[in-house]
């Protein structure tokens, strides 16, 4: 069994470590979500947590980890005698992003239940995860169907497995921690909002503590038992700490001058719904016990809004989260009074996590610690034909509702929420043969296959007489995310008359748009001589914002070279992701200058979208009382469609996928 990195031999990263230990207190404060940059041992820290819980008394033999002291009446193992039992570590269960349904939430044997009326349930990773630690790496990139079941466990405390009228529930009782990149994408606001506090990490800027990381690491990679033995005093000290917290916990006061704060912090940060409260609540309960006090006091309120509220007050995905901590203070200080312990300068008891709740500040996993810092979106670094001016970026307009564009046909990429696609969720358009285990049962197509050899396999009683060749999976057909793909021209004549801001904020609403459809996207812009790939394809659509905001534009419009960038990009992404469609967006008025024949070479790049058929939709930014329709001729061209700025939210495009899936099926 491999030896788990030490919880106290973790350098920096108090937040983070506070936020777990927090958790390891009090359960009902709701979890974790970990943000921050690669290598920052978010995983390290997690993982480690675990082996600080205490153990579990559960009833022996159960595989659901039943307590002995209240075993849960519908156990499928049981039932249960409520008495003593045995007890075991805390277990810390990891969600793999690829996972299947099944594997989550337990698979039931459909043919047994068919043909002998037996329930016959392998459980899954829930019932593992139950009273302890459920912890998914790289959480934001989860596919919806499984954030769904996640959602459905968090909320009612159980899982239920459900086959064509065969039900099995069993409790599911966890600590979620979830870990992420927000480069690589943001998570649906109803999962962010299950996760009781975010912890923002990043990378250490100070020398001694980068040095001080290093050494550790290599300390435990050169002999992992001898280094975690090094530890063992201060784990112990901090298991001894998190039992002690949890017997003083339900003696802690929370008065109601401190309620008053938590409810007027929430309502001063204008968070919805009533969750904010209650975590801050049952956060602030959990520091005071952490701290060896009774007493909730007014730091506590302060450190609980820092962990509770950040990523409850965005408002779309390319808000940072945050807390502005001087209005923090100024809410706090007006609806400060009697029974909130303010002015007690009692920090609590020394030792890992100090007073007031917060760790020491030399423990934490051998990765870096330090304040959170985000990396600046860089210019597009283009060079410029000679005597072309460049122009300073300018702000994007408000964004609004953009209307759907979806890709003509069905396809079979990942779940989203844009084009038809054949997927495991979604309406019932017929039956198959199962490819591998059976999923989703066709129950009429599996009736009608086994119906014509009951007499041939002997059948006397009422049961039909199922065999394996009879099963038939359910065909069903829900939508997919795609790749869009922005080409946005950002030369001089885009830049006069100020058409830059609203070309800037039609391509904003539709990375919104992008961000609730779960696509991917990516950005190519160009400008002066050449183009330039922005963004790779990704699911950030906020570092696509980021960089979209930062554009420059000046220079001449080399159109051609954008198209074959775009082509260049849509090549290789087959490759990596062959399932997944694309959708190009391309944003210009159509003029095309530089080089020799810039027109006819953009209408043969363009040309090569239409031969493979890649669909399109050009966003045509012409203005002024003269226009030439180039845009339009180019989305002919194209193969795909053109739309105006103020088209993309008017009522009036209401056929515009209409219009894509004809043109496209023309090109074909």
């Amino acid at each position: 069994m491999t030896t788990p990195f030490p919880f106290t031999a973790v350098v920096g990263q108090d937040d983070l470590r506070l936020a777990l230990l927090l958790n390891a207190v009090s359960p009902a404060v709701g979890g974790v979500l970990v943000r921050g940059e690669k290598g920052t041992a978010k995983s390290t820290a997690v993982r480690a947590l675990s082996a600080l819980l205490p153990e579990v008394a559960v009833v022996p033999g159960c595989r659901f980890s039943c307590d002995p002291a209240s075993p849960d009446p519908t156990c499928p193992d049981g039932p249960h005698e409520a008495g003593s039992g045995g007890e075991r570590p805390a277990r810390m269960v990891e969600l793999p992003v690829g996972a299947s349904e099944d594997r989550l939430v337990g698979a039931l044997d459909i043919e047994r239940a068919l043909a002998e009326g037996v329930k016959a349930f392998e459980p899954g990773l829930l019932a593992d995860a139950h009273r302890g630690i459920l912890y998914v790496d790289e959480v934001n990139l989860l596919h919806d169907h499984l954030v769904d079941l996640l959602l459905d466990a968090a909320a009612m405390g159980a899982s239920y497995v459900e086959r064509e009228g065969v039900s099995v529930r069993h409790a599911a009782r966890f600590l979620l921690v979830g870990t992420m990149n927000p480069e690589e994408g943001e998570l649906r606001p109803q999962l962010l909002d299950r996760f009781g506090l975010t912890v923002e990490v990043a990378a250490s800027r100070e020398p001694e503590q980068r040095v001080e990381v290093v050494r550790r690491r290599l300390a435990y990679d050169d002999d992992p038992a001898a280094f975690a033995a090094r530890w063992a005093e201060e784990e112990a000290a901090v298991r001894q700490r998190i039992v002690a917290a949890r017997r003083l916990l339900p003696q802690v006061r929370l008065g109601d001058g401190a309620l008053r704060q938590i409810a007027a912090t929430c309502a001063a940060f204008e968070v919805d719904g009533m969750r904010a409260d209650i975590v801050m609540a049952r956060t602030a309960t959990a520091l005071a016990a952490w701290a060896g006090r009774t007493e909730v006091l007014a730091e506590d309120v302060r450190q609980a809004a820092l962990l509770a509220l950040p990523h409850r007050r965005r408002r779309n995905p390319f808000d940072a989260p945050g807390l502005d901590e001087d209005k923090l203070d100024e809410t706090l200080e007006e609806y400060s009074g009697e029974g909130d312990g303010e002015g007690d300068d009692d920090p609590g008891p020394d030792g890992p996590g100090g007073g007031g709740g917060q760790p020491a500040p030399d423990s934490g996993p051998g990765a870096d610690g330090g304040s959170a810092a985000q990396p600046e979106a860089g210019e597009d670094g283009q060079p410029q034909a000679s005597g072309a001016r460049e122009q300073s970026a300018v702000r994007a307009a408000e964004p609004f509702r953009a209307r759907v564009l979806s890709v003509p046909g069905i396809g079979e990429g990942a779940a989203g929420r844009r084009s038809r696609a054949r997927t495991e969720h979604g309406r019932t358009t017929g039956a198959r043969r199962p490819r591998g285990t059976l999923t989703k049962l066709h129950l009429a197509a599996t009736v009608q296959a086994a119906a014509p050899h009951q007499r041939a396999r002997g059948r006397s009683g009422p049961g039909l007489v199922i065999r394996r060749d009879d099963l038939r999976q359910a065909a069903r057909e829900g939508r997919e995310g795609n790749l869009v793909l922005f080409v946005v021209d950002a030369s001089g004549s885009m830049a006069a008359r100020q058409r830059m801001s609203a070309v800037k904020g039609a391509v904003l609403s539709l990375l919104l748009d992008a961000y609730q459809r779960r696509d991917k996207v990516g950005l190519v812009t160009f400008r002066g001589s050449a183009a330039d790939v922005a963004l790779p394809p990704t699911s950030s659509v906020d570092a696509a914002a980021a960089r979209l905001e930062s554009l420059p534009t000046g220079g001449r419009t080399p159109l051609a070279a954008g198209l074959l960038k775009a082509h260049e990009v849509l090549r290789v992404e087959r490759l990596r992701d062959p399932a997944r469609r694309a959708l190009v967006v391309l944003v210009t008025d159509g003029r095309a200058t530089g080089g020799p024949e810039p027109v006819a070479h953009a209408g043969r790049a363009a040309r090569l979208f239409a031969a493979e058929g890649i669909a399109s939709v050009v966003v045509d930014c012409e203005s002024g009382p003269v226009r030439l329709g180039l845009a339009g001729q180019l989305a002919g061209e194209l193969g795909g469609t053109a739309v105006t700025l103020d088209e993309l939210r008017a009522d009036s495009i209401a056929g515009l996928v209409r219009d894509v899936q004809g043109t496209s099926r023309r090109a074909a």
